[in-house]
């Protein structure tokens, strides 16, 4: 599989952005989450371009071999959606269909809220788009979940780096899979959140030894820091985000979660994507829940994933 997808690196928005790519037509354009790269859509990279897609998997700005800059601040979503505009230029492509999973599809949803002349359609998996808050998210978060969750505990530059130099990181990457798991929410007082979760004593189905090799031999050069900045920004990104209150993403989008992934059972999250307020923000949205699906959906479901996609985008 590797020989026959293709690593390049452009130079756009002030950094080097590495990607994949595999294929030819029209383009698609895969934004991974936290913690993962461009090769945790594996099986959607073969499965669009052996259907006639032009596949396009980047690192994202902090992660793997695209350049991780050390300020929290050079992480707002004005800086990752500039990112993609730029890698779409340097690509020659005015318009993309877009996937976005986890922190990718935060990002995808400002992709079509920023610029939606750029994007054809949207495949987005797990976060549904949610307007601000009146309360920055970081109070928020704390509030109700106290300083042990794990997003509070994220937000001290150093600490979580610190907390995670006890490991290899091969080790935090399998204690983050548990991020998916009931015990997510809050590590006890005093306690850093990755000394609370237990690394598990057998991976998922979905995922190999081997891709964890692959991703922990791309942290072990880059850090954490680059992954964290996504959350140290978050409250930035609230204050950025004021001009586009109230405004509507109108681009064609499926959005899939699993019925199982914490996220969804958690914050309200579910009578949010069940009720009418998700799909008043997001009006030209069809909803897919998966039965018996978790957060790293695109992995644990492929088949499933893959032909929701392509039969969206084939439309």
């Amino acid at each position: 599989m590797s020989s026959e997808i293709v690593h390049r690196r452009v130079h756009t928005n002030g950094i080097w952005i590495h990607f994949a790519e595999k294929g030819k037509g029209p383009l698609v354009l895969l934004i991974h989450g936290f913690p993962e790269l461009w090769s945790s859509w594996k099986h959607q990279i073969i499965h669009l371009s052996e259907h006639g897609y032009r596949v396009v998997a980047p690192d994202m700005r902090g992660y793997g071999d695209s350049d991780c800059p050390r300020d929290p601040a050079s992480y707002t979503v004005l800086h990752l959606v500039g990112d993609l505009v730029g890698l779409l230029d340097e690509l020659g492509e005015k318009q993309a269909f877009v996937v976005g999973h986890d922190w990718g599809a935060q990002v995808a949803w400002y992709l079509c809220l920023f610029r939606p002349d750029r994007v054809k359609a949207l495949v987005n998996l797990g976060v549904p788009y949610k307007p601000n808050s009146p309360m920055k998210p970081t109070e928020f978060l704390t509030k109700i979940f106290g300083d042990g969750f794990y997003i509070s505990q994220f937000q001290e530059p150093g600490r979580t780096e610190k907390s995670f130099s006890q490991y290899n990181c091969l080790t935090i990457l399998k204690k983050l899979l548990l991020i998916d798991g009931p015990d997510l929410l809050a590590a006890p007082p005093g306690v850093e959140i990755v000394d609370f979760l237990d690394t598990p004593s057998s991976l998922p189905a979905w995922i190999t030894e081997d891709e964890l090799q692959l991703r922990a031999s791309k942290f072990e050069k880059s850090g954490f820091t680059g992954a964290l900045n996504y959350y140290r920004a978050m409250d930035i990104n609230w204050e950025l985000l004021g001009p586009w209150q109230g405004a509507k993403i109108k681009v064609p989008t499926k959005f899939i979660v699993g019925n199982k992934d914490v996220g969804f059972q958690s914050f309200g999250t579910k009578d949010y994507i069940e009720g009418e307020e998700c799909k008043s923000h997001v009006p030209n949205m069809e909803v897919v829940i998966v039965d018996d699906g978790h957060h790293y959906i695109q992995e644990e479901k492929a088949e499933l994933v893959n032909n929701h996609i392509l039969s969206f985008f084939n439309n």
